[in-house]
């Protein structure tokens, strides 16, 4: 089991006890990432019994609490994640989900500023970057401590495709996935190697290890109704690089205020982060062909930004 060192006591929040909300929290708890584990969710009953099934393994793993709580509760919150939304449906793409999802948002946002007014707000809800955008400009807050689950996954996705093609452990494998966490989404394919040695795949292979990576959500959605558990480890990280103040180049969905002609828009790209949030974005230094492809996913993202009419 991980352990951190702190200083004082820290707590995190999740909004939302689905398969996701749920999932993450035990994950937290098992991670030991914080002192106090707060589950928020409209439906109490189901936060509770959740929050009370994890509680009854505190003899095998230790102190941390675990509890369903309110709005009021954010107020010691250092991080609070939020993963409430409707689900995708089978078929559905991520974007399809925008106009029921934010109207959720704007509830949550409300509820977390009115007992926090400066948390870090990391955002899992579908379509993540639109609404991490929607989270930022709801809230007020510095884009630095509003961010997005982005292409953590998708990046964890394609290395552990890459190792299986390879014959490695993913561990090894250095690879990015970038954009929009969804199907305009691009492989990094210059910057992708094998401990410094490049990656030695047919166009054919790597066709079949995109598209796999591309279409994994909807593989597993289709099988099981929903993704959990990669995405619960994908926030764990994220949160305990925050909390360790440990400077860890994470896929997040990250504010871009200008990169190479992109602008004003959330989107999946390595980012460095801090104890305080996004300390900045890291220059990948990408060939001509994969520009071209961040820039039509960064379009596409704003042109679906735009419908919100923030």
């Amino acid at each position: 089991m991980a352990t951190m060192m702190r200083t004082k006591p820290t707590r995190i929040v999740v909004i939302g006890s689905g398969a996701v909300g749920a999932t993450t929290a035990y994950t937290l708890l098992l991670r030991d990432r914080a002192n106090e584990i707060v589950l928020i969710d409209a439906n109490r009953e189901k936060a509770h019994g959740d929050a009370l099934d994890m509680s009854h393994g505190a003899p095998f793993i230790g102190g941390v609490k675990v509890f369903a709580g309110t709005y009021e509760d954010c107020a010691a919150a250092d991080i609070v994640i939020i993963t409430a939304g409707a689900a995708q449906r089978p078929g559905e793409s991520r974007q399809d989900l925008v106009k029921r999802n934010i109207v959720i948002m704007r509830d949550i946002i409300s509820g977390v500023l009115r007992y926090n007014p400066d948390p870090i707000l990391l955002v899992a809800t579908n379509p993540v970057d639109v609404l991490t955008y929607a989270a930022w400009k709801l809230s007020g807050l510095s884009h630095r401590r509003v961010i997005g689950s982005g292409t953590v996954l998708d990046s964890a996705r394609f290395r552990y495709l890459i190792g299986e093609k390879a014959g490695v452990t993913p561990r090894s494998v250095h690879g990015y996935v970038i954009g929009e966490h969804g199907d305009s989404e691009l492989p990094a394919w210059s910057k992708t190697n094998i401990v410094g040695t490049p990656i030695v795949l047919t166009s054919e292979e790597k066709e079949e290890v995109f598209s796999a990576t591309r279409n994994a959500a909807y593989q597993i959605i289709q099988a099981k109704g929903s993704t959990s558990y990669a995405i619960a480890l994908s926030l764990d990280r994220i949160c305990a690089s925050i909390l360790n103040d440990e400077s860890a180049i994470l896929n997040v969905s990250s504010y871009i205020e200008e990169y190479h002609g992109i602008h004003d828009v959330y989107l999946g790209f390595p980012t460095i982060l801090t104890r305080e949030g996004v300390r900045d974005i890291i220059d990948l230094q990408l060939d001509e062909q994969e520009f071209e492809a961040l820039h039509r996913s960064a379009t596409y993202l704003k042109d679906r930004i735009a419908e919100l009419q923030l």
